[in-house]
């Protein structure tokens, strides 16, 4: 899986300090995941916010990699910087949007993997994408958003062209190409699920809707 695999996760460590450096390495290059699943009026907007949030969170970290070695240092660092504005700004707040992305493509993959469809329509990603953007994104979205996503699911590419899209347009036997999906999210659900549990415990979650 060429687009998923080309940068992939490190191994999460016991401790589940997530390294910046190596974390953006390997998100830079998934924001085109959106191109591979068309409609450009919801979808193209998704891909500028998670680039625009990774580009926020590299220049944080590139000012001092020492200090802001791992994402938990970044929280910490500027939830003493700002004070009673924290976490409503900075690499925190621009983290906190990119792991909503991220668990919106973890989510939508994980139910290709599983084999979640529609018996009547099994080509089709509708009920994979409404899934995801069940879980990782409409509570954060007002109602605009909301329907204009329900909408964009009618759009959505052939569950056959996405996976061929995720290998950069080769042509692809569905069960390597899942096998790939499986390798991806065996490294990357584990980061997801542990940014998710920073935010927790150290109180940085917002749930205002954009």
């Amino acid at each position: 899986m060429a687009l998923l695999l080309e940068h992939e996760f490190r191994v999460l460590p016991a401790d589940r300090e997530i390294e910046t450096g190596p974390f953006l390495d390997a998100v830079t290059h998934l924001p085109p995941f959106f191109d591979c699943l068309g409609t450009p009026i919801v979808y193209s907007p998704v891909k500028a916010d998670l680039a625009g949030n990774i580009k926020k969170i590299r220049a944080v970290y590139e000012s001092n990699p020492t200090k802001f070695k791992t994402l938990k240092n970044i929280l910490e660092v500027e939830k003493e910087m700002y004070g009673p504005a924290w976490p409503k700004t900075g690499a925190t707040l621009a983290l906190m949007w990119l792991k909503r992305g991220l668990k919106f493509i973890q989510v939508l993959l994980q139910s290709l993997s599983d084999g979640e469809r529609d018996e009547e329509n099994p080509n089709l990603i509708r009920v994979n994408a409404l899934k995801a953007y069940e879980i990782a994104l409409k509570k954060y979205h007002g109602w605009m958003l909301q329907k204009l996503f329900s909408g964009s699911v009618y759009a959505l590419p052939y569950k056959s062209d996405l996976l061929k899209a995720l290998e950069k347009g080769k042509e692809v036997n569905e069960e390597e190409t899942i096998e790939k999906i499986h390798q991806f999210l065996a490294k990357a659900t584990p980061v997801v699920d542990a940014i998710y549990d920073m935010y927790t415990k150290m109180n940085a979650e917002l749930n205002y809707k954009a």
